[in-house]
Formats: structure tokens, sequence, C-alpha cells
């Protein structure tokens, strides 16, 4: 990913035109993010990344040729991946899970502030995942269903100390990592061996996986806040 220097490469795929034209007015206006590209469909989106090789790639669910998903579970298998932050209107279960399940590093409704759009390009680029609130809540009535318990689980439980259980459920909160070193009041640095450590501990490949975890084993609160 991109250093301090360098800014983050963004490319913006969305089969409307007035949306790529608004995500570009706002990512170009911060110093540390520049749009390389766009494509108005998941085909075009994939050949994009081939040639231009962003960081983070803006990717709408409903494209026409190719959508957004199977577009993100392409580039998944590329072998230098660009992040992906999906972005729709949408935001039916079958949605949210499968575009976490692709490899998605965020996913946020379009009407989502601009600092939230922003936030998500940054944490993606730097290998974090963000997920918007409402859309966490999704994933808790996706897996508010009580699951059989294996003999795993309770091992697993047992292995989080109670600050990495409290940075779990603030992940499944949909909280970045700096976001979380706000709330806890620690370093942004403590926050990721914090994650690190959780994501070994439970076996998971990434953060996202993490929060999957945690509302399938009853470690997130299924009840959400209603802002």
């Amino acid at each position: 990913m991109s250093g301090v220097t360098d800014p983050i490469r963004v490319l913006i795929a969305d089969d409307q035109q007035m949306l790529r034209d608004g995500f570009r007015v706002i990512l170009d206006s911060e110093p540390d993010l520049e749009v390389v590209g766009e494509a108005a469909d998941g085909v075009e989106a994939v050949r994009q990344v081939q040639l231009l090789r962003p960081d983070v790639v803006l990717m709408d669910i409903r494209m026409p040729e190719l959508d957004g998903l199977a577009a993100t579970e392409q580039l998944m298998g590329l072998q230098d991946p660009p992040a992906v932050v999906v972005l729709t209107t949408f935001d039916q279960n079958e949605y949210v899970v499968r575009a976490l399940r692709a490899g998605a590093y965020g996913f946020l409704l379009k009407d989502a502030p601009s600092s939230r759009l922003v936030a998500a390009v940054r944490a993606a680029a730097g290998g974090d995942a963000l997920i918007e609130p409402s859309i966490t809540r999704r994933l808790v009535e996706r897996f508010a269903e009580p699951v059989p318990e294996t003999p795993q689980v309770p091992a697993l439980m047992a292995g989080l100390t109670d600050r990495e259980l409290e940075v779990l459920r603030l992940v499944a909160r949909g909280l970045s990592n700096a976001e979380i070193a706000a709330e806890i009041v620690v370093a942004e640095t403590t926050v990721k061996t914090h994650v690190a450590r959780i994501l070994t501990k439970l076996g998971v490949r990434d953060r996202v996986q993490a929060v999957i975890f945690a509302f399938e084993h009853g470690l997130a609160s299924p009840v959400s806040p209603r802002g």
C-alpha cells in the first residue's frame, strides 16, 4: 500500500457518471488521496485495475456486464489485489454477506457522509476494514439465530483477554482502528496489536471474518443502538 508521502490511488467503479463525478470531487479534495481512473461496469473495473494498479477500488454493486460483487471476486484472484470498498444503495443481507466474504474491506451506503467515505478509503488502504454501523446491523440480523455450539468455540472465547473481547466488540460495531483507539484511549498501534492477536486466536483471515465470527458466536450483541 501507499506510504506516507505517496497519495492513496483510487479507482471509482460505478455505472452512474454523476456519482463518479461526485466521488472524484470528494476524494481529490483530500491531499493524501488521488483518483487515478473510473469504470462504468465490472468488466472495465477489472481491466482498469490490471492497468492502473490502484490501492483502493470503490465498487458499486449494481453495474452492467459484470456486477460489483462478481468483479470483487475476480479482483481477489489477482496476485496483488487492491482493497475494495463496496458502495451501494442496497443494503440487503445477501449483498452484505457476499461482499464481505468476497474479500471487500468495507461496505458503505452511497448516502453515507463524505467523511465516512474518505475514512473507508484510508482504512482500506491501511489494511483496515470499515463497515458502516447500519451495515453492521444487517450482519447482526443475518447471524442473530443461535448456532450449535462446537467444542472449539468455548476454548476460543476463553483464549481472548478482557481487552481483546472489548476490542472485538468495537470492531463488530464497525469502528476502525483509529476510532477504537479513541474509544478506549490507547495508541492506534496498540489497537492494531490487539486486532492481530484476536485474528490469530480466532483462527480467522481478517477482521471482517472476525466480525462475522463475533455475531455467529454471540461475542457481539444483536442489539444495535438506533441513531
